[in-house]
């Protein structure tokens, strides 16, 4: 199976905490298959921070169970980076690291703990971009749409393909 997982961080050493938890996901592929895309900076999403996310896509190659696999990214969040994602509200907050399971080839997923693809993935630019690079011909299994069709009907990149027409 290859799987696609976004991992982000918005503070601290973000690239370092990044680089180790992209050789940790790299590690899960037994099958020795693995790539990253270049990082990608984003405001946040949910919440209001003046500290940028910087966000990488992994793409991997395993034979875990989605299940198990789920299960080893989290292990891998909660060792590099253990301190909580929400507040005592619940509400989003700063992190060291966030590690999401976008998508498992063209399976679907909905069980409690596990949704695949990633229910909010066409909203995300930061998950998108690194997707479109690592593997622009995904289709999602769902909708049928590319990762550079998500991308167009995001409201912020369909104001940026305009602009780009009008001057050029």
């Amino acid at each position: 199976m290859i799987a696609h997982i976004n991992i982000g961080s918005n503070i601290g050493d973000r690239l370092g905490i990044i680089t180790r938890a992209v050789a940790c996901v790299l590690d899960l592929s037994d099958l020795g298959v693995g790539r990253f895309s270049t990082p990608v900076t984003s405001h946040p999403q949910g919440f209001e921070s003046p500290n940028d996310f910087i966000n990488v896509g992994v793409e991997v190659a395993t034979s875990l169970s989605p299940v198990d696999l789920i299960h080893s990214l989290q292990a891998i969040e909660k060792k590099i980076a253990p301190a909580p994602h929400r507040d005592a509200d619940g509400n989003y907050i700063d992190r060291a690291l966030d590690i999401d399971l976008i998508c498992i080839d063209d399976l679907v997923i909905d069980i409690p703990g596990l949704t695949i693809p990633h229910p909010r993935m066409s909203q995300r630019e930061f998950v998108l971009r690194p997707l479109n690079r690592l593997s622009p011909s995904w289709r999602h299994p769902v909708t049928g749409l590319t990762p550079s069709d998500m991308l167009s009907l995001i409201p912020s990149n369909k104001n940026k393909t305009k602009k780009n027409r009008k001057n050029g």
